[in-house]
């Protein structure tokens, strides 16, 4: 799940404050490792995704509805 780009520059601002970085990564629950990789940036900015990986292969998906025309399909993916 991608973090706000407001509450990145809250982190930032409160590490830049004299906060700890562990008193940080606790109350929020941010991985203490984003926060630095955070920190360590020139600009923070939105993360874009290039690709994401697909939960179902379509032709697996085309098999199935194949074998099973009268199945109801609740969710799948």
């Amino acid at each position: 799940m991608p973090y706000s780009l407001d509450l990145k520059q809250k982190v930032i601002n409160f590490v830049e404050n004299g906060g700890t970085i562990t008193k940080l990564a606790n109350t929020f629950g941010i991985g203490i490792a984003s926060i630095y990789r955070w920190l360590s940036r020139l600009k923070i900015s939105a993360t874009k995704v290039k690709s994401r990986q697909i939960k179902l292969d379509r032709k697996e998906l085309e098999k199935d509805v194949k074998q099973n025309p009268e199945s109801i399909i609740v969710r799948q993916s």
